[in-house]
């Protein structure tokens, strides 16, 4: 079931009226939030409850396990079943045709002849999200951090609390399965709040995202039909198309959550503005780059081990932070990208150097080049294969603007224009959150401006939103 579907529209307000009925009574709500989010999950494709499901029932009982074993050596040993049984259906989900393809090549490249082939694997949306959530469980428990519950419909129902189940953000146990054993009461602020965040995401999703859909995969998808100019445009127009699809999905999934009492953490913070590659990582996609850095940076070695370790590392997490995203090569060099400029900011001190970034002429300088490596990293991370990457690489700068007509990018010069104008409104939003915090200044502003500005929204989507269009409608990070 998609956000942006009529299907939700029908389905969201009848739970949250039925949620509100049974709300104070603990068991029967998490029943209901269970069953909803079973039925939130299986719209897509019923089958694959069973793995959910299976995936909770593997978790729930061996943190027991692992708490109760004597041994380290015993504990350890249910730990590596975790691990196993979850990274393996990940695997063989997500990575088992890549790996074949992989094999292939390498045999051929080696002067062998094999026949090509691939195993037809549906990908169960959210994969990657629930498994990290419910390892993240169990190596808290191993690591002594949190003790396992003793509510296994607590439990189940954490792993498929639907707001976030399928694309995040990835909440840890210690923070978000505490909630499911308190009542909450019906709070206006927080329900207003809610759906405020819920409209904006929205807003991002169908006004600007899909919007810049439309030009995006019309570049992308045929790229040698298309000059410097529209690569560059595509390329830029990605970047925003990303920001917005997944930081839709998050505002949405945080504002479902606080209409119902539930609390998750931030998943970004105005990550166009970062001052440096590392900066970004401290802004995008907060959930998952945390993930890594206690979950496998630290495992690791982090930076105990010297400086030339730190870096090794370092570029480890990203690449394999670039797997995680998709099984192509490309995901691994968009990984790979972002792992090098880190280690180069680390190794030549970037944090060091003696200069003011508050300074706008620096500040702007520091912020503009992030941008534009950040862009040339999207190049990998959105073309269909290598070998398109490579061509727009070498052809960005091959531009000819007296060639440009935006209808042949896919978008009439009227939506060409109000893509621009609301990636313009986008930065400014950005901008005074980041300085003022936007939605608190909405808050504390008066009535008459605060309903405008809540009819405007609604009304923009209602305009201004692309419908209609299946290519562009699903949310970017349920193919992860």
């Amino acid at each position: 079931m998609l956000f942006n579907s009529i299907d939700f529209a029908i389905f969201f307000p009848l739970f949250f009226l039925l949620y509100w009925i049974v709300a104070k009574k603990l068991t029967l709500r998490n029943i209901f939030l269970l069953a909803a989010s079973y039925l939130f999950y299986g719209w897509w494709d019923w089958r694959f409850l069973f793995l959910i499901i299976f995936s909770s029932m593997v978790d729930y009982t061996i943190g027991k396990l692992i708490y109760k074993a004597s041994k380290k050596s015993i504990k350890k040993t249910f730990l590596f079943i975790s691990l196993g049984v979850n990274l393996g259906l990940l695997a063989y989900f997500k990575y088992t045709n890549f790996f074949i393809d992989s094999f292939v090549n390498s045999f051929r490249f080696f002067g062998g002849s094999l026949e090509s082939f691939s195993l037809n694997i549906i990908l169960p949306v959210g994969i990657s999200f629930y498994t990290f959530q419910t390892l993240s469980y169990t190596i808290d428990i191993y690591r002594e951090k949190i003790k396992p519950t003793n509510d296994a419909l607590s439990f189940f129902t954490f792993v498929a609390f639907f707001p976030q189940l399928v694309a995040g953000p990835i909440e840890r146990a210690s923070h978000l399965l505490p909630q499911f054993h308190k009542t909450y009461s019906f709070n206006y602020k927080a329900v207003k709040s809610g759906l405020l965040l819920m409209a904006l995401g929205l807003f991002k999703k169908m006004v600007i995202a899909d919007r810049l859909a439309i030009l995006v995969n019309e570049v992308y998808n045929n790229p040698t039909g298309h000059s410097g100019q529209d690569l560059i445009i595509a390329t830029i127009f990605f970047a925003f198309q990303i920001y917005c699809d997944f930081s839709g999905y998050s505002d949405i999934a945080i504002g479902i959550s606080r209409t119902i009492g539930f609390d998750l953490m931030k998943n970004f913070d105005t990550p166009y503005f970062a001052k440096s590659i590392t900066d970004f990582w401290r802004r995008w996609h907060i959930s998952l780059s945390t993930w890594f850095r206690d979950y496998v940076y630290i495992p690791l070695g982090g930076s105990r081990n010297g400086e030339y370790r730190t870096y090794l590392n370092l570029f480890l997490v990203f690449v394999i932070s670039g797997l995680w995203h998709g099984a192509a090569i490309t995901f691994i060099i968009w990984g790979a990208i972002h792992g090098i400029i880190i280690v180069m900011e680390k190794a030549f001190g970037y944090y060091k150097l003696k200069i003011k970034r508050d300074h706008f002429i620096p500040a702007f300088f520091f912020t503009i080049s992030t941008f534009v490596i950040v862009c040339v990293a999207w190049i990998f991370f959105r073309a269909n294969s290598f070998a398109d990457s490579v061509y727009i690489i070498k052809n960005l700068l091959n531009v000819n603007l007296k060639q440009f007509d935006s209808t042949n990018l896919g978008l009439p010069k009227d939506e060409f224009i109000l893509a621009i104008v609301v990636i313009v409104l986008l930065l400014i939003f950005d901008a005074l959150h980041r300085k003022y915090g936007a939605l608190k200044l909405l808050n504390k502003s008066n009535f008459i401006l605060r309903y405008a500005t809540y009819t405007v929204i609604i009304f923009s989507i209602i305009i201004f939103g692309v419908y209609g269009n299946d290519s562009v409608s699903e949310f970017i990070y349920f193919q992860f």
